[in-house]
């Protein structure tokens, strides 16, 4: 075999040269919070390749969604017109699955791309390399999942990279790195790099980029929020005006739960109290890939006095297979769930942005729920670089759309919503006239 020089076609330019010299001295966990544009994907992707090489093992590489991994990764070319997988030598890869994402070297490392939305489709590996990238995009609960396979393989490699989205996991996760000496923490913007001038920012202000999305994208700037985000001012009300707390559950009042049900996805609920004209959201619960029985047991197992449950319409679709809704399931497990108004996302949106004067949060049980709420925005165009109308279905979603049907609920002062009773009433109406 001839000899084949890495990278493999890939010429680093000056400032993404010192991560992968970290890389060959030995560092073990990185996150890069590089600007947009300045090839972070590519450098790492090139720097897995390496690792491959030297160390046989599985290689992940994770992004938010399955679609985006093969946009970003496996279907992507350089502004050269370089397929990204062309940098893998050819006299190297032994096999390329196109159907997995998966590409196999004939010293027997795997890399293969995958989406953070189904992460628990890593059970039973032991990885050697992990990449998360935009990580402030992804499910934090992957990385928590893979933490402790990670941890007992010392010789296993992660590196997070990512642009800034607000203050959420990815920005605890840059400050925890920052003062701890095992880790390669790096902030890049367009003044470190260079590769980007002020004219191409105002080229991008002049095709409709917002000054706070150029703040965050090419400066790097976690001030900034969530751009498109629907709720992160609001949040900042709630803790300026100290309602994040030690939440205890008052003991007299009921505990009300309002649900977002998952079919082969996450399902998220929320735990919450009125206390007069307030609100406290004392504890918050997600899975996924689990039947309603365990979600009853969760329910049995934190002993609340309870109130109703809260669920969307979707709650009363009957399975062809035995022709009973999940509210039927529910009801013999001992939940009597009743269906929220049926609004538009849109409407409901507005609903709870006018409910946070009235929330307080759970500062230990709600914190996930609170990244997420800030976390929960629109969908970007990256072509005509802005915001469409639509939330963007990412690890955010399930969270925030429980809480919108908590907002609903609240709204309609628990009466508007139907019992059980009246759903079948309705039912058995709709079907009379039938």
């Amino acid at each position: 075999m001839k000899d084949i020089t890495l990278p493999y076609g890939f010429k680093p330019r000056h400032y993404q040269k010192p991560v992968m010299q970290a890389f060959l001295d030995g560092v073990k966990r990185f996150v890069l919070c590089w600007h947009r544009r300045s090839g972070k994907d590519l450098t790492i992707l090139n720097q897995m390749i390496i690792e491959m090489c030297r160390n046989r093992g599985i290689y992940y590489y994770i992004l938010p969604t399955y679609s985006q991994a093969k946009k970003v990764i496996w279907d992507n070319l350089t502004i050269e017109g370089k397929r990204y997988l062309d940098f893998f030598p050819p006299d190297l890869v032994a096999n390329i699955n196109n159907h997995e994402m998966k590409i196999t070297l004939i010293n027997g490392s795997v890399f293969q791309l995958v989406g953070s939305n189904n992460y628990d489709s890593l059970m039973g590996t032991n990885p050697r390399g992990i990449v998360f990238s935009e990580y402030a995009l992804q499910d934090v609960q992957a990385w928590n999942y893979l933490r402790p396979i990670m941890r007992a393989n010392p010789e296993g490699i992660v590196c997070f990279i990512s642009t800034p989205r607000g203050k959420n996991h990815f920005y605890d996760l840059y400050r925890m790195a920052e003062g701890d000496p095992d880790w390669y923490a790096e902030t890049l913007t367009i003044d470190d790099t260079g590769f980007l001038t002020e004219e191409d920012m105002d080229r991008e202000r002049a095709e409709g980029m917002s000054d706070h999305l150029i703040q965050q994208e090419f400066y790097c700037n976690f001030e900034m929020g969530t751009e498109g985000s629907y709720y992160a001012k609001y949040l900042q009300d709630v803790y300026n005006d100290g309602r994040v707390i030690s939440a205890s559950p008052d003991p007299l009042l009921p505990v009300y739960t309002a649900w977002d049900l998952g079919m082969s996805d996450s399902t998220s609920i929320i735990f919450f109290q009125r206390v007069g004209k307030d609100c406290h959201i004392i504890d918050y619960y997600e899975n996924h890939g689990e039947g309603l029985p365990h979600y009853a047991k969760v329910l049995q197992d934190r002993n609340y006095l309870y109130g109703d449950h809260f669920a969307p319409h979707d709650i009363e679709v009957r399975e062809l297979s035995h022709g009973l809704s999940r509210r039927d399931i529910a009801k013999e497990l001992g939940i009597r769930f009743r269906i929220v108004p049926k609004l538009s996302v849109a409407e409901g949106i507005e609903i709870a942005r006018g409910t946070f004067p009235r929330l307080w949060f759970d500062r230990d049980k709600c914190k996930y729920l609170l990244k997420c709420l800030e976390s929960y925005h629109k969908e970007f165009n990256d072509k005509l670089n802005v915001y469409s109308d639509r939330p963007c279905h990412d690890f955010s979603s399930h969270p925030a759309d429980a809480f919108r049907y908590m907002c609903i609920a609240l709204k309609s002062e628990i009466k508007g919503a139907m019992t059980q009773e009246e759903a079948e009433a309705l039912e058995r109406q709709y079907f009379k006239r039938l």
